[in-house]
């Protein structure tokens, strides 16, 4: 049996579609096996200033289709602090909470271990839009991250195609090209900018222009990754000075965190949510959950943060392939 008796859950760093899933999770699936489960606001920042309050299952009815975080999110520089560690487990004791469930990304992994290390169990749930947590395949909000890329990439490519343009669209990932390497096979890129590769502008991006030009093509796609060296707009002012083709920078900024969660997100995110509270049931401490092989599991948090993530080169290869 498991010596947990109360769960306290918070999201930190940035929010992802599918948060609200996987809180909703935590909070049902935790109650369904007999824990006590506290809802903390504003991540670690709240769990220091104890912005915490008990969860039931209709605390998190309606929530399972929303963007965001109904716990909210907040940067914390005091939790970097030993004294604001100790704050927090200090307000971890007043509220019996005995395993934290953070839902986020590196960082927010990076809090919890420094946190367990003061004795508070730790369980880790991958949450983040540019799906770079080395140690699983899948983070949440990454599907319905690319998706609204996706979405925007229709609506730019018909004007595109009004004008003779090209458009060069940044999107997020942080210093991962995530999710440019898949929006720009799914959206018919002329080519896609990475952070990972680098990229020489007259090969990689201006002669694919001109190229596709002379074959009679009437609009063209660039997305640019925002950890790329010569962002959007520069990029795109020199495929006008390079070529004559009128080119336009959109920078799609945090509309890719927000809307509605698709249903791959919905469910992967109940999945982990739930495995969460699974692992605390057969009392194991301080992991992360993990989709790896098709499957939902579990792996040490201090393996995790040392694990290394690089992208698909079978991916890069494909995205240059079909844009010929």
């Amino acid at each position: 049996m498991s010596n947990v008796k109360t769960i306290g859950v918070l999201t930190s760093g940035g929010d992802a579609p599918g948060m609200n899933a996987a809180i909703r999770a935590v909070v049902r699936t935790g109650l369904y096996y007999g824990f006590k489960v506290m809802g903390i606001r504003k991540g670690f920042n709240g769990l220091i200033n104890g912005e915490i309050e008990e969860m039931t299952a209709r605390s998190v009815g309606d929530i399972i289709h929303r963007g965001g975080t109904i716990l909210q999110t907040a940067r914390s520089p005091q939790f970097k602090t030993e004294e604001g560690l100790k704050k927090a487990m200090s307000m971890a004791k007043v509220f019996g909470i005995d395993a934290l469930v953070v839902i986020g990304g590196d960082g927010s992994y990076r809090g919890a271990r420094d946190i367990s290390r003061l004795g508070l169990n730790v369980i880790g749930i991958p949450g983040t839009i540019d799906n770079d947590i080395a140690c699983t395949d899948y983070t949440i909000g990454y599907d319905t991250a690319m998706n609204t890329v996706q979405d925007a990439i229709d609506k730019i490519r018909d004007t595109a195609y009004s004008h003779e343009r090209c458009s060069v669209l940044e999107v997020m990932g942080r210093h991962a090209g995530y999710i440019a390497v898949n929006v720009g096979i799914s959206g018919g890129a002329e080519a896609v900018v990475l952070p990972e590769k680098p990229y020489d502008m007259d090969t990689d991006i201006i002669k694919p222009i001109i190229e596709g030009r002379n074959r009679g093509k009437k609009h063209y796609l660039v997305i640019v990754a925002e950890g790329v060296e010569g962002k959007a707009i520069e990029i795109a002012k020199e495929i006008t000075e390079k070529t004559g083709v009128e080119a336009r920078a959109t920078i799609l900024g945090h509309i890719q965190r927000g809307g509605s969660p698709t249903v791959y997100d919905r469910v992967m995110a109940s999945q982990m949510g739930a495995k969460a509270v699974e692992v605390l049931k057969e009392n194991k401490r301080n992991r992360i959950i993990v989709f790896k092989d098709n499957q939902v599991g579990d792996v040490d948090l201090d393996e995790a943060l040392e694990a290394k993530k690089t992208i698909s080169e079978d991916l890069i290869q494909l995205s240059k392939i079909l844009s010929l």
